[in-house]
């Protein structure tokens, strides 16, 4: 899990209404992120640009395990990423993923490694990205049919207080 504005990748230990414990996957510190100020990621719903249909990151991860060309730094320059990235996933749209992207993407790559931690899309991500797509355009068609119910209905009269004496 990726939380935002904090670097590296995470685990979530136990969930409660106004965040999450997580544990950091890189030296194993446990703590409380604030969901008010930091969202929450998880690595399969997070896609990647390509110049056909957007991939998902995991396909990005299993074309860099399946390759034989060495990972380059992650602090190296954008040039160096870019031509391993050109090398490992051509289908990437360059212009479009920024080469901080690549370079979290190799961060995250070596994380994962490092943990033994394998990443599989899982078979339901399709089914459940239709449904979530449905619940959105359901939602949509409420919101639109409540806003002109909102027009036609009399305008509210405002109380004002009363003053004391």
């Amino acid at each position: 899990m990726s939380v935002t504005g904090m670097g590296g990748l995470y685990e979530l230990i136990s969930s409660k209404t106004d965040g999450g414990l997580v544990r950091s996957l890189e030296d194993n510190s446990t703590k409380f992120v604030s969901n008010r100020v930091h969202n929450f990621s998880h690595l399969e719903s997070i896609e990647i640009f390509t110049v056909k249909d957007n991939v998902n990151l995991v396909e990005v991860f299993t074309a860099m395990s399946g390759t034989e060309e060495a990972l380059p730094d992650p602090k190296a320059d954008n040039k160096a990423v870019k031509a391993y990235f050109e090398k490992v996933y051509p289908d990437m749209d360059f212009e479009r993923v920024y080469g901080s992207d690549m370079k979290k993407m190799l961060k995250w790559f070596e994380i994962l490694k490092k943990n033994n931690i394998e990443m599989k899309l899982s078979e339901n991500t399709e089914d459940s990205a239709d449904k979530i797509a449905d619940k959105k355009t359901n939602v949509a068609k409420n919101l639109t049919s409540k806003g002109a119910a909102l027009k036609n209905a009399p305008a509210k009269k405002i109380n004002s207080p009363r003053k004391m004496a």
